[in-house]
Parts: structure tokens; C-alpha cells; sequence
């Protein structure tokens, strides 16, 4: 199982969609599921899903096996932050200074 934490207009795939309190869902997963593959069974689109999503707190990227996690985090495409410029997903080189 693996919760996974909406945030944004990706809201409305959680029952649960007040700004207020938390947008989870808690989906069945095996180790060789990617971001997309968890992203598809809730039925979110990957033309919505941004640049920001972090397994267990660390940025990854769509095609990152979820492994052992335990939360996921999706923030929409109209949510980018700078993550993308100054942090690398998880297994990908350090940027160089």
C-alpha cells in the first residue's frame, strides 16, 4: 500500500478534495510500479502531472520504480517550483556548481 498525497487541481481524484485537509489516496502497489504507473490507476492524466513528485519526501521522476515507499506526492503542472533547476531525482548525477 502506498498513500499518495494530491495537491493542486489534482485534488478532485481524492475523495477528499477541501484545501484544508489532506487529499490522500491509499492504493495497492508492488515494488516495480513507476510515479506514472500509480498516477494511471488513480486515473490522473500525465498531461497533468508536473515536475514536482516525491517519493517519501525525496524529488523523483515519473519513471522511478516506487520500491519501498510508503507516500507519494503529486503536485499538478500549473505547481512547478524550482526543483527541477536545483535538485536532480533521485539516482540521476548531482548538478555541478
Amino acid at each position: 500500500m502506498i498513500e499518495v498525497h494530491l495537491y493542486g487541481k489534482l485534488r478532485r481524484f481524492a475523495n477528499e478534495q477541501d484545501p484544508r485537509a489532506a487529499s490522500v489516496v491509499t492504493i495497492e502497489a508492488v515494488p516495480t510500479d513507476s510515479v506514472l504507473d500509480i498516477a494511471r490507476r488513480i486515473g490522473i492524466p500525465e498531461s497533468e502531472l508536473g515536475a514536482n513528485l516525491f517519493l517519501d519526501g525525496r524529488y523523483t521522476s515519473p519513471d522511478a520504480s516506487i520500491g519501498e515507499a510508503t507516500r507519494l506526492g503529486l503536485f499538478p503542472d500549473d505547481m512547478q517550483l524550482l526543483y527541477k533547476w536545483y535538485f536532480r531525482p533521485q539516482g540521476e548525477p548531482a548538478i555541478a556548481d
